[in-house]
């Protein structure tokens, strides 16, 4: 049974996912290199249940309560005692396999091991591990306490119980679980990811203008925000990591990146947490950069 659960990862997605852990009652540990950013991540957490309390979602108590379920660290031995640990670190190969690495010694012998990639082979990232019949894939949404769906992949080597016990797990968390098959990017971001490419390659080829190619989908198309803002919010050097894992995992051009995102991402302008990136955000209205 799962009720301790800990979290590789102090950034958006780490915190959200803790967020949404503690509230549904579990035990959470969250753990980073950085004191820092620990720091910042429970503020963050407090912030939003504060907005969920305002909301009428939680009552004041079970906000306080979440917050006492968070513990902290910055040393993954932390871990230790946990039934379930969830990496959410930055989307790298070699970054998640180290640190699963430096993992498994802390694990307890029956600690299920999840990662919350967004593209990354699942058997790969299993495979350095103790346990690949362990080992499973919880691709969350951001943000996190919003989104209701979470894609949840296996590997080659997981096992029937810990897929059964991740599904479980899921529901407790008040989302919807997606399953998909471990291809590159999986279902939602080989879908989006080739889209937000493309609004690139149309910027970059002069069809349209920032503004012009948002306004086009959002109006056009439906979409509650344009594939250049998204593409912003997700992070463009999240963006390029993604449609580099599709273009070398499936061997097609059609996944080739935009050089316009390379070059942005070479730039450093990785859109909001940057401050700029399709817009620049140092005012107080975001404003197209091309």
């Amino acid at each position: 049974m799962i009720e301790k659960i800990g979290i590789i990862g102090a950034g958006q997605m780490g915190s959200g996912i803790a967020h949404v852990s503690a509230v549904a009652g579990f035990q959470v540990k969250l753990v980073d290199v950085r004191e820092d950013q620990l720091t910042k991540a429970v503020g963050g957490i407090g912030r939003n249940l504060e907005r969920q309390v305002a909301k009428g979602k939680i009552a004041e108590a079970a906000k306080d309560a979440a917050l006492a379920r968070i513990a902290t660290a910055t040393d993954l031995s932390a871990l230790a005692d946990c039934d379930l640990v969830i990496e959410a670190a930055t989307e790298s190969e070699d970054v998640k396999r180290a640190i699963f690495k430096q993992l498994v010694p802390h694990l307890k012998a029956d600690a299920l091991v999840a990662t919350n990639t967004s593209s990354i082979s699942i058997t790969r990232l299993a495979a350095s591990t103790d346990r690949p019949h362990k080992f499973i894939g919880m691709h969350f949404m951001n943000p996190v306490p919003v989104m209701q769906l979470v894609e949840i992949i296996r590997g080659i080597a997981t096992d029937e119980e810990t897929f059964q016990a991740i599904k479980e797990l899921t529901a407790k968390l008040g989302k919807t679980a997606a399953i998909a098959e471990d291809f590159p990017a999986f279902i939602v971001n080989r879908i989006l990811l080739p889209m937000i490419n493309e609004a690139v390659y149309t910027l970059y080829e002069g069809v349209g203008t920032v503004e012009g190619i948002d306004t086009a989908m959002k109006l056009g198309a439906n979409h509650p925000m344009g594939p250049l803002e998204l593409a912003d919010f997700i992070g463009l050097d999240t963006c390029l990591s993604i449609m580099q894992v599709l273009y070398e995992g499936l061997a097609d051009s059609k996944y080739r990146p935009c050089p316009l995102l390379v070059k942005y991402v070479e730039a450093g302008w990785l859109g909001r947490k940057v401050g700029r990136g399709f817009y620049d955000y140092s005012g107080d209205v975001p404003r197209p950069t091309r």
